[in-house]
């Protein structure tokens, strides 16, 4: 006879339970990547998935129930879409669960009915709606890793990849933060983790996967958006590229805008330079906006321009091309 694992012995007669009702009700279980589910979509559904806003948390589940006892129970208040229990390596649970309803009432009614409900005497549970997530931070990453380098590898390792966005991370110098964003909050949930296992490694880097913050989003949003893609809240974009050589007549791109704004009685523009990153061989990144009064909006982007000299700080060759891609969007640059 074959010897029995210390994993077997746990909470057998529940799991004889289960699997007795399993095969009552036809009901199929599927286990994968530490979670065990049902549905998403259930046998007779037809049409689209449930929208957002019809996915309930539970909480604080005792570790030996299993869905035996909790599908019937949330099956009760509305048709269940999918059915997700957290798994441990042992086979019990892990305290909680995601119950997807095949529309937003039958989310509420579970809510209503079963927040705080003693499933056992002295055990209420939490229901609440899921926040369905679907963006990650993954943070820890070499300066050197390219976007398609890092994509391709989340492809092959987290399924539901929709966007892999690279910024320069705001807490590490010459390191990046990468914004993922996935196809559902079940993808995002199952990436987070499988990158936190440790498994996954990039150009040597220890990874820190997080759900993405709305103060992180703001904080890069902010000051470290790539020049290709950048925009200031309710202002007016600069593709600003990397600084060419200017010369004398270009470097007169400053009187050229403030003349210009003269003419039209748009009033002196104001620059506001600040430099965010340098790079070792000398290139120095700015974030900079222009502020014109007689313009509804600002206009704001990022310029690289090339430190030429000990003293000088790049601020005012930041206000030359900055002045520059103002003039072209205008429409009155000279030459």
């Amino acid at each position: 006879m074959e010897a029995e694992t210390w994993t077997d012995s746990i909470n057998q007669a529940n799991k004889m339970a289960l699997l007795a009702w399993a095969k009552e009700t036809g009901i199929q279980l599927v286990q994968i990547n530490g979670q065990r589910r049902y549905g998403g979509p259930p046998p007779d559904w037809v049409g689209d998935p449930p929208p957002a806003g019809t996915e309930v948390f539970i909480g604080k589940l005792p570790q030996d129930v299993y869905e035996n006892v909790l599908i019937p129970l949330f099956q009760s208040v509305g048709r269940l879409y999918e059915f997700r229990l957290m798994m441990t390596f042992s086979g019990l649970n892990r305290g909680f669960a995601y119950a997807k309803y095949g529309d937003r009432r039958g989310a509420r009614e579970a809510i209503a009915a079963f927040h705080n409900f003693p499933l056992r005497e002295g055990c209420p549970i939490v229901v609440c709606r899921s926040t369905e997530k679907c963006e990650l931070s993954l943070g820890g990453l070499d300066a050197s890793l390219g976007a398609q380098e890092l994509e391709a590898t989340l492809r092959r390792v987290t399924p539901g990849v929709l966007s892999v966005t690279l910024r320069a991370s705001p807490g590490q110098k010459q390191g990046q933060v990468a914004l993922l964003k996935y196809s559902s909050h079940q993808a995002a949930a199952m990436a987070k983790k499988t990158l936190m296992e440790g498994n996954t490694r990039l150009s040597g880097a220890q990874l820190k996967v997080d759900w993405l913050s709305h103060d992180l989003k703001q904080k890069l949003q902010s000051c470290q958006e790539k020049p290709s893609s950048s925009r200031a809240q309710g202002g007016r974009h600069l593709g600003v590229p990397k600084q060419a050589p200017l010369s004398p007549v270009l470097h007169n791109a400053v009187d050229h805008l403030n003349t210009l704004c003269r003419r039209r009685c748009l009033g002196t523009p104001l620059f506001l330079t600040k430099c965010i990153q340098a790079t070792p061989n000398g290139w120095l990144r700015f974030w900079c906006q222009v502020v014109i009064p007689g313009c509804p909006v600002p206009f704001s982007g990022f310029a690289w321009v090339q430190q030429d000299g000990p003293g000088r700080s790049g601020h005012e060759e930041a206000k030359v091309v900055v002045a520059l891609q103002v003039l072209r969007v205008l429409g009155g640059q000279q030459t």
